[in-house]
């Protein structure tokens, strides 16, 4: 399922426990993301799924239900 690998990636990438994210976890204000963190997200996600994020859309994503949307998007 995609929510949870995204959750896994997010958290490997902030050293964070993936069981506590849901879709509804925001980036900023659950989980004190930098726009450094961000890159690293950024970059682990579009390795895992092999796909490329548009930099306007990283600029649009809250949440992690967000993200997962958006990927679900370009695999249709």
């Amino acid at each position: 399922m995609i929510l949870n690998d995204v959750c896994r990636i997010v958290g490997e990438q902030l050293n964070k426990n993936a069981e506590n994210m849901t879709a509804q976890t925001s980036f900023k204000e659950d989980l004190g993301v930098d726009s450094l963190d961000v890159v690293e997200i950024v970059m682990a996600l579009e390795e895992f799924f092999n796909v490329e994020i548009d930099d306007d859309k990283v600029l649009q994503f809250n949440t992690i239900g967000d993200v997962v949307s958006y990927i679900e998007s370009l695999n249709k």
